[in-house]
């Protein structure tokens, strides 16, 4: 994206995938854009047998970031001009809000698409990511990845993530968006564009750690708000807050109803504590 009229077309691209999906019409797309797309995939397994090269050049193997904590997934490319970095950072604001801590709650991880970018770049990235968090022990929790063409491909595959090269710019055109993965590496949820929510985010992560993090107050949340694919986002629900709130009213009457019996029962057996004259 050399300029912002692709770069706008970009943004707009997760927009288009959700129409196809929900059976909207969309136009069409510019020449540049078209095979570019991301197309839900939810409850996919990722390839945890990829292998990929990590900021200092050593070989990983994808899984090796799962089983513990839930994983936040970014496809970027490294010297992307424009909207990689937008996301990222947008990625970045959110997690500085959610009280969540990254590394000992939930990981990152970023894989680059570009089969010719290096380590170097790897770790120029992660130096500015992991410094802009701020926390103690984040490197340990964000991982930025480089790999080659085939097992790049396995990954977006299984993301349903759709990219173009430009060969006449050397650069690519796709779209925006981080996927929340579960603990065995599943996808749980998309996020599109470059702005992501912080109670969004959180609650997707405390639901793909099936309960392994978050509070009381997070599983409450969970009832009372349901991730909608088609908005990426979470949505109230309503008849679970109706169902919440009958809950807790029958709650109050029955302890209205236990108290004042037990304090009448108490004034018959004790009339003298109670100012009775008998």
């Amino acid at each position: 994206m050399t300029s912002l009229p692709h770069f706008l077309a970009a943004l707009v691209l997760a927009a288009v995938s959700l129409s196809a999906q929900t059976g909207t019409t969309a136009g069409e797309l510019p020449l540049n854009l078209e095979g570019v797309a991301i197309n839900q995939n939810l409850d996919g397994q990722l390839p945890l047998d990829a292998r990929f090269r990590d900021e200092q050049g050593r070989e990983v193997e994808l899984g090796s970031f799962f089983g513990n904590r839930p994983v936040i997934l970014a496809l970027v490319y490294y010297e992307c001009p424009m909207l990689c970095s937008l996301e990222l950072k947008g990625l970045l604001r959110s997690i500085k809000i959610v009280p969540l801590d990254l590394a000992s709650d939930y990981e990152i991880v970023t894989v680059s698409f570009d089969p010719d970018e290096s380590s170097e770049l790897a770790a120029k990235s992660k130096a500015e990511y992991v410094g802009g968090y701020g926390r103690p022990g984040a490197e340990d929790g964000w991982h930025f990845l480089t790999g080659d063409a085939e097992n790049i491909r396995r990954l977006t595959e299984a993301a349903g993530f759709e990219y173009v090269y430009q060969p006449e710019t050397g650069e690519f055109s796709h779209a925006s968006a981080v996927m929340v993965t579960t603990v065995d590496g599943k996808l749980s949820q998309y996020f599109y564009g470059v702005d992501y929510s912080p109670k969004d985010l959180r609650l997707a992560l405390v639901e793909a750690s099936e309960g392994r993090i978050g509070t009381f107050v997070d599983q409450v949340l969970l009832f009372c708000f349901h991730y909608d694919p088609a908005m990426g986002r979470y949505t109230l629900v309503v008849m679970n807050v109706l169902r919440a709130l009958g809950v807790l009213t029958v709650l109050a009457i029955v302890g209205f109803l236990f108290f004042s019996l037990r304090r009448e029962r108490r004034a018959r057996n004790n009339p003298l504590e109670h100012g009775v004259r008998v």
